[in-house]
């Protein structure tokens, strides 16, 4: 099989357009919200969505086959003004020229939104609501700061869900879904008080099914217009079959796998639509989509070819939309990702085998394309088929940065520790970056990004910020007065405490304010329980809730600076803190000497348990202390070790610090070894991370590694790989992915960008274009250590 002319076609117009601004979805919702004020909120939104759906353009592209985008561009990213506007005021007329995810938007755009649309907004958007209620001390080491950050959390969307594709939506279609409502609305009596609300609830569902499925229609209107003109007549054979395919789905059950196809992206351009989400999961593709595959396969209606193609056109219908966010979101999510996160492989309900024939081509889609979405994820147990094994290992050497590899076992321990039964534990797909996550699931996962290092800086500076000066942590004694280790670490863990709880405190206030000015009542058609409790899914409406998700960034780097005091200062007296404070300060300059005997202090990531039991002990305290906070559905706070691009920002506003590292430079994402540092093997890069207690971070835990592509570019090289994957998660460790490109080829795709524009390279959770990161990214990948052997 080889990629078809039209894919190919289709591939080259996504890698050669920029993304564009379109103001379409922020004028109808703002028209629209100024018309039902009053309103119940549910209804605002549900009626916001309907006119979007009604009067958004709908273009069908050249050749296309899956149709459906949310304004009149190809890569279109879209304003959402309830949730916030002020950051586009801000930024906008710099949109084109930032240094990571530009976007082109024209002055006339500009002007219209400053006239039309922000005005209305003034006073009302979710970042207003949300910092007028944030405790001063909170919003001093909360917003825009590097220490803590959780902007995606009131400047956007929440993004990160499942749709519950198996058991709802393509079973039902939304005309059930909507019928099923209406019969709710009549059997509830609107004396009652407590059926009020439900009342909105459920004539919320109604609209939203009337939106998406005039949505569809619209485009099969179009499609038959557009084939009464065409001459070309297999062209003409195609927009015929898009018009019968949209006239049915998303309304009706789809019956195909090409009806299937389009039913999941008019889903997907739906929550598109509705919030401009991170994390909008296809999940278990492989899975849900089967059934229609086999059918078509077995009627002669489908081949394999046919149905590659179709998964291909998906992959770039992900990769085409482009999630709109602020410069300093764009620091922690570089590279125009929006973490689609789509799970193959792993295990059934049933605990048997779940690979099957649409596993394989999933992965030879992700071959082909080189697209940055769909963040393509996969599981592997103990007895998954070796071909499988082999094809995500050929997938890794392609150099794509994709799969990311997970251990089915521990994903469904993590889930049994959500409180999910043992059959819906199985049954987990990832979500976003590498949080495992069930469609029946509703949760923040990536909620606060919390800076380790900075707790460490504060607890050695008296509390205050070594680059500003700025008190920032809690007041702490001057370094000179620790006598011991454990009053260093006892400083460390107080100042680390106080990062916990403000990053509570801001994820509490933010869930709140989203119940009150943002419901969601899209993606509560999409996730099971919400209609069964007659609930949104911003007020606790899914079957589960899990606690938010607090990401932990720089373990390594505390770890190695933690192990530096302890071996140099009170075990081999070398030198003292009151010297090491100075060097900090001088940010090495001066104290070349002492650099070089705390870069030779065993650091995190050769399998030295000097250092690695440092960082299982900070992991740990994280987790405990964390557990202790619920949030407003009285779910406990969960702990994760994932990495996005957030060790850049955050890396930039720590000063120097003991393990060698100077200021400003990046510091360490999930549970990956410090850049450079890893000079053993990677297994020996494993197994420190694997004394990581994976289980316990139910949020996800990530693992970056580098491998020079001549090691896996032959069989033997390959079957090597499969078995330091297998013996990793022996261990017990949840995820680990790889580069496998060379720093030749990544330098020459910085002088000549435009002849790399599809090299894709894994950030951390996620992979994307090379040259559409800004070149302090860029470097950092450069610097990981690119193992030679195994």
């Amino acid at each position: 099989m080889s990629i078809t002319e039209r894919i190919e076609k289709f591939r080259q117009s996504y890698v050669n357009t920029k993304p564009q601004i379109s103001c379409e979805r922020a004028k109808i919702y703002t028209d629209s919200y100024r018309e039902t004020e009053g309103e119940p909120m549910c209804i605002r939104s549900a009626k916001a969505y309907l006119a979007a759906c009604e009067k958004l353009p709908v273009t069908i592209f050249d050749d296309e086959i899956i149709v459906g985008t949310a304004g009149e561009f190809k890569r279109t990213g879209i304003l959402t003004p309830e949730f916030s506007w002020k950051w586009v005021d801000k930024e906008m007329d710099k949109f084109s020229t930032r240094g990571q995810d530009p976007y082109e938007m024209t002055d006339e755009q500009r002007k219209f939104t400053r006239k039309e649309i922000f005005p209305y907004w003034k006073g009302k958007s979710l970042e207003e609501l949300y910092l007028k209620r944030l405790p001063e001390d909170t919003a001093k080491i909360l917003i825009d700061t590097g220490v803590l950050d959780n902007d995606s959390k009131w400047r956007q969307a929440v993004g990160e869900v499942t749709p519950d594709y198996e058991d709802i939506l393509l079973p039902k279609g939304y005309q059930k879904i909507k019928e099923e409502a209406l019969a709710k609305i009549e059997e509830l009596d609107i004396a009652i008080p407590e059926n009020i609300e439900k009342i909105e609830f459920y004539k919320s569902q109604v609209i939203i099914c009337d939106g998406i499925m005039t949505f569809a229609k619209r485009y099969s209107d179009l499609a038959y217009e557009m084939a009464q003109k065409e001459i070309n007549e297999k062209r003409k054979a195609e927009l015929i079959k898009i018009g019968d395919v949209c006239k049915k789905v998303p309304a009706y059950p789809p019956e195909s796998f090409h009806e299937a196809i389009q039913f999941i992206w008019f889903v997907q351009v739906g929550g598109i639509i509705c919030e401009n989400p991170l994390s909008l999961n296809p999940g278990r593709f492989d899975q849900y989509m089967y059934p229609y595959y086999e059918k078509d396969i077995k009627e002669g209606k489908l081949d394999k070819d046919g149905a590659l193609e179709l998964i291909e056109a998906l992959w770039i219908k992900y990769s085409e939309w482009v999630w709109t966010i602020s410069e300093n979101t764009a620091g922690y999510f570089a590279g125009y990702n929006q973490f689609q996160n789509l799970t193959v492989g792993g295990r059934k309900r049933d605990g048997s085998d779940a690979t099957n024939d649409l596993t394989y081509l999933c992965l030879q889609a992700t071959k082909d394309v080189k697209t940055h979405q769909p963040g393509l994820s996969v599981r592997i147990h103990p007895g998954a088929p070796d071909d499988f094994v082999m094809a995500v290992c050929d997938l890794v050497a392609a150099g794509t940065g994709f799969p990311a590899i997970h251990n089915d076992t521990c994903g469904t321990q993590m889930m049994l520790q959500n409180g999910l039964t043992p059959e819906d534990a199985r049954d987990w797909n990832n979500c976003g970056c590498v949080v495992p996550h069930f469609r029946k699931v509703g949760e923040w996962t990536a909620t606060v990004n919390i800076n380790f290092v900075a707790a460490l800086e504060y607890a050695i500076n008296q509390g205050k910020a070594r680059m500003t000066g700025e008190q920032m942590g809690l007041e702490e004694k001057p370094v000179t007065q620790f006598t011991s280790y454990e009053e260093v670490e006892e400083a460390f863990y107080k100042q680390f405490k106080n990062l916990i709880r403000h990053s509570v405190i801001g994820s509490t206030i933010a869930q709140q304010v989203h119940t009150e000015v943002v419901p969601r009542p899209y993606l509560s058609v999409c996730v099971d329980g919400c209609f069964e409790k007659g609930k949104d899914l911003s007020k606790g409406g899914a079957k589960y809730n899990v606690g938010p998700v607090l990401t932990g960034i720089g373990l390594g780097v505390v770890a190695n600076c933690l192990a530096v005091i302890k071996k140099l200062v009170f075990e081999d007296k070398v030198t003292t803190l009151e010297e090491l404070d100075k060097a900090l300060n001088a940010n090495w300059e001066g104290y070349e000497e002492l650099r070089k005997l705390a870069l030779n202090v065993p650091k995190y990531g050769n399998d030295n348990d000097y250092v690695d039991h440092i960082a299982v002990e900070v992991s740990n305290f994280y987790y405990h202390e964390v557990k202790k906070y619920k949030d407003i559905f009285g779910s406990p706070f969960t702990t994760a070790f994932m990495g996005i691009s957030n060790y850049i920002p955050t890396g930039r506003i720590i000063g120097a610090t003991p393990d060698g590292r100077y200021k400003g430079q990046p510091i360490t994402e999930g549970v990956s070894p410090y850049a450079g540092t890893d000079t053993e093997t990677p297994l020996a890069a494993m197994k420190s991370a694997a004394k990581i207690q994976h289980d316990f971070h139910s949020g996800g835990t990530l693992l970056n590694l580098r491998f020079s592509h001549d090691l896996v570019s032959t069989p033997r090289g390959l079957r090597n790989l499969a078995s330091t994957i297998q013996s990793y998660f022996a261990l017990g460790a949840f995820h680990v992915q790889f580069n496998t490109v060379s720093n030749e080829i990544l330098k020459k795709a910085q002088e000549h960008p435009e002849q790399y524009k599809d090299l894709l390279v894994r950030v951390a959770g996620y992979s994307t274009q090379f040259v559409n990161l800004s070149k302090e990214m860029q470097d950092a990948i450069m610097a990981r250590n690119a193992h030679e052997s195994f």
